[in-house]
């Protein structure tokens, strides 16, 4: 039931703002230098945050290297594009079998895995700066791909879409 109600309530989001996810992004998996993980996506905590089952254990992956507009933390308002950001993890990533690749460090001081997530060849953080749906969130030791999502981004916001697009959040993040 609460399966059925978070995706009855994020098809009222996309039937707002629909997501568009209509530009890859590079498909940069052959160029990591360590195997992944394969994990299956068993929910979307918000943009920047999914649950997976990994080795039969749920557990909580940041997407590291980028940042989303917050839509679930406690005690705090939904930011502009909040909801479309946690709509279009949805929308790539729901239910999806995906490789998890580590960078420095393991984990964040919430205990969360910090992992570039893949579909396919193609990286999903990657894919969410593109698309306007993420910005690049630069945080040392975690670094290999930042000069690519700094260049996505950029990219997003010459190109206004997402949360550049100058009809949501007044033009910035």
């Amino acid at each position: 039931m609460r399966r059925v109600l978070s995706l009855l309530l994020l098809g009222c989001v996309a039937c707002a703002a629909p997501v568009d996810l209509t530009v890859q992004a590079p498909a940069t998996l052959a160029q990591e230098p360590v195997d992944g993980e394969i994990a299956r996506v068993t929910r979307i905590v918000d943009g920047d945050t999914i649950e997976v089952s990994l080795d039969g254990a749920i557990s909580d992956v940041r997407l590291v290297g980028i940042d989303t507009p917050e839509s679930v933390r406690p005690n705090s308002p939904i930011e502009c594009f909040g909801r479309e950001a946690s709509a279009a993890a949805e929308a790539f990533l729901a239910g999806a079998t995906v490789t998890l690749v580590r960078d420095v460090e393991d984990r964040d001081r919430y205990g969360r895995l910090l992992r570039y997530v893949y579909v396919g060849e193609e990286m999903a953080n990657a894919r969410l700066v593109v698309n306007g749906y993420a910005t690049a969130y630069t945080y040392p030791p975690n670094v290999r791909h930042a000069d690519l999502f700094v260049q996505l981004e950029r990219e997003a916001r010459e190109n206004d879409r997402g949360l550049w697009s100058p009809d949501r959040c007044a033009g910035e993040p």
